[in-house]
Parts: structure tokens; sequence; C-alpha cells
């Protein structure tokens, strides 16, 4: 374990609401890196084992170093055939981790699919349209889910405005935003405004937003592990959205002339609503 990798943990700040989710499970395992470094790895077996979760094709869930990766495997077919995740010592394999954790059934349907693509086309040449949308929603995607079909249209029709100023009390009432993609998380360890996801829509029912908080994260895994399952995947099924432009997620943007910055929030083309 390396002391590069302890500093750069350090500079998480898990008070930010980006990280909220997966605070408690990050500062544990914070500790352990920095109390025990070579337990990190064992802690992340540990807990997985506990999990009862699996990867793509059922096999146990677990946690392996990086140079346990055969020479010539691809990493999601190893993960879908064994369970095992390579992982290295840094934020973007540590922030996959946490990820396996809250979202187990996204997680795996991902695996399973990019396991099959692997499988059919193999690992050589380009990945094509599907593997590519596998791979964006695992890195780079927000979850938006909401219970008002004016914020879907909203969204997809880079209506910034409505989305995060005229309509700005809907959040956390009728929709709101999850992150999910490991890379995404990592960027915003040192956040900037440009910072944006792939947002992958979720149509909730208008009670969901009275559930627990356990409810609703159990929810929104099933609902989407069963969508991703069977969706005809490819860059067109998510639509843009500015990280920092969430309402009470970055100070600056309680003044509505934030959005104005069409660098970030641009006009866009608009969407067909999936």
């Amino acid at each position: 374990m390396t002391n590069e990798f302890g500093t750069r943990l350090g500079r998480i700040d898990w008070s930010a609401p980006w990280f909220a989710a997966f605070a408690e499970r990050g500062m544990r395992w914070q500790r352990t890196v920095h109390e025990r470094p070579a337990d990190y790895l064992v802690e992340l077996q540990r807990e997985a084992h506990a999990s009862g979760y699996t990867t793509g094709r059922g096999a146990p869930l677990t946690f392996i170093a990086q140079d346990d990766l055969p020479v010539g495997t691809a990493y999601e077919a190893h993960i879908a055939a064994t369970g095992g995740v390579p992982t290295r010592e840094n934020l973007h394999d540590f922030f996959n981790a946490l990820v396996w954790f809250r979202y187990p059934r996204v997680k795996a349907t991902l695996n399973a699919r990019q396991a099959s693509v692997i499988e059919r086309d193999g690992i050589s040449g380009s990945r094509g349209a599907l593997r590519d949308a596998l791979t964006l929603f695992d890195e780079n995607a927000v979850l938006f889910v909401t219970s008002d079909a004016a914020m879907r249209r909203a969204l997809v029709e880079f209506d910034w405005r409505r989305l995060f100023v005229t309509e700005r009390a809907a959040w956390g009432r009728r929709c709101e935003v999850r992150l999910f993609g490991h890379a995404l998380l990592e960027k915003l360890v040192e956040p900037y405004k440009g910072c944006t996801g792939h947002a992958w829509i979720v149509d909730a029912p208008p009670e969901y937003f009275e559930w627990t908080a356990a409810s609703q994260t159990a929810w929104v895994d099933e609902t989407i592990a069963a969508a991703v399952a069977e969706a005809s995947l490819d860059s067109r099924a998510f639509a843009p959205l500015p990280v920092l432009g969430i309402p009470g997620w970055w100070a600056a943007n309680a003044d509505p002339d934030f959005y104005g910055d069409e660098r970030v929030f641009r006009r866009g083309r608009r969407l067909d609503a999936r």
C-alpha cells in the first residue's frame, strides 16, 4: 500500500452532497488505508463476502489485486466468470468498489452484458456502440429519478432554467439525482463547473419521495437493473446533466445567472424522451 493512495483519499470531502451516499463506507475504508494499509483489500473482500452480492453470471462478489488478473484476460469477462474485481490502489477503483456495494444489481447487470459482448465479439478492434454505452453508464452515469414528466422534458430538452431555477422546489420532492459513474465520482474530488454526467432517467411513482432512503435505493437498484438488462443501449440513451447545477450541491448556483454560462449549460439538441 502506497502513501500516495492514502494522500489522495485524504482529498475527498465526504461532506460534499455527491459523496453523501458513499460516505459511511468510504470513510471506513479510508481509515483502514491510513491505520492498517495492508488490510485494505482484505476489508473489501470481507465486506463483499458478508454482502452475498454476485457479479454478472452469479459468481460471489470479491475484490482481487490488479496483478492477479491473468494476462490476456478481459477485465469484465474475468469479473463475470470469477466474481473477482481487479482493484488498484487509486481513487478510480476505490469509487468503483463503493458503487458495487451501493448498486449491486445494476453493476452486475452491466457486467453481464459487457461479458456477453466480449464473448461474442472479442476484445480486439472497435468496442461497438453497445459496449461503449455500457462503459459510459459504468463510468459516467448519473441516475435522474423523477415522478414529474415536466422535469423529465426539461432535462432532455436542455431547458436548464426550468429544471434548475423555476422548478427549483421540485428537487427532493419530484426529482433527484444519484451519482453512479465511478470515473465521475473521481472527477468530483476536485469539482469544476463543467463537470457533466450522463443522465439515465428513471420514472418513479409519486410516493417514491415519501419512502425511506433504504427503500428508495433498493427500488432504484432493482428498477434500473431490470431496464438495463433489456434496453437497446447507445449513447443517445443518456441526457447530459452538469452536476454542479443541481440545487443545493454548489453554493454559486443559488444565483440564477450561474446557469447562463452556455459553455456548460448548452442549448444543445432536443432528445427523444425514453
